[in-house]
């Protein structure tokens, strides 16, 4: 993955505007801390193979960043935002990783189901 570039991610982003596209969001704080420290709260959410059609998609900020897609009855929405790559199946992953590099957010957009 490469760092954000906010003119590619944007341009990835615009691309999959106004169509049906599979999206993957995640986010986690550590769900597997509690191994080590039972006293750690966890907490995360995911969802995957969601089929949307988002008209406006904008990517903000000034790093990490933060991604919003404007869909017919709300938003989905991913904060913290630090890395992207377009993959060889034309995916955009977007991700962010905390300061020890592990994952905090991951959103993914796609034509195809994720398998």
């Amino acid at each position: 993955m490469e760092l954000i570039d906010v003119k590619k991610v944007q341009d990835a982003i615009n691309r999959f505007a106004n169509k049906d596209v599979y999206i993957h969001l995640e986010t986690t704080n550590g769900a597997y801390a509690t191994h080590n420290d039972q006293s750690f709260f966890s907490a995360g959410a995911y969802i995957r193979n969601a089929l949307v059609r988002y008209e406006i998609g904008k990517i903000k900020g000034d790093g990490p960043y933060r991604v919003g897609l404007k869909i017919n009855l709300g938003w989905i929405y991913a904060e913290g935002i630090t890395h992207f790559e377009i993959d060889e199946e034309n995916h955009l992953l977007l991700a962010g990783h905390d300061h020890d590099g592990k994952l905090a957010v991951a959103l993914e957009i796609s034509l195809k189901p994720f398998e």
